[in-house]
């Protein structure tokens, strides 16, 4: 590993995995599966977040910039413990209705912009004499 790298994971947070992660990862961690996009999925090997609820402890391992957006819905709802088996331990299937998983676009070209928002392209739409502006004193 080159001095830049480690000196990312050493420094950064969003930059895949910091050092302490990767011992924590490395001391307890359980693999459970990857994704598509290559992010890696983790449990506590039997470390229970607050044993009156039994949650165990999950987490991610991106691939890459950690960015939240990355995860697909199947692992979000595991890792937010909505379902009990990961995607990876049973045959997950999306519904018809569900569109392909994509990252957050915001601040990319690709960002959603309505009609009439200001980077948005094309023209204005006219404004339909609703609007009554409002005048001090009246």
């Amino acid at each position: 590993m080159a001095l830049k790298d480690t000196l990312l994971r050493v420094f950064t947070w969003w930059n895949g995995q910091t050092v302490s992660l990767a011992l924590q990862t490395a001391r307890t961690g359980i693999f459970v599966g990857e994704d598509e996009f290559g992010n890696k999925y983790y449990k506590a090997e039997g470390a229970l977040i607050d044993r009156s609820v039994g949650s165990e402890r999950r987490w991610v391992v991106y691939n890459g910039y950690a960015d939240a957006s990355k995860v697909p819905p199947g692992w979000r709802g595991w890792l937010c413990h909505n379902v009990d088996l990961a995607p990876s331990e049973e045959n997950y299937q999306p519904k018809a209705w569900q569109k392909p998983h994509i990252e957050n676009q915001t601040g990319t070209p690709n960002a959603y912009r309505p009609a009439g928002s200001q980077l948005s392209w094309g023209q204005r739409p006219a404004a339909t004499g609703d609007y009554v502006s409002w005048t001090p004193g009246e």
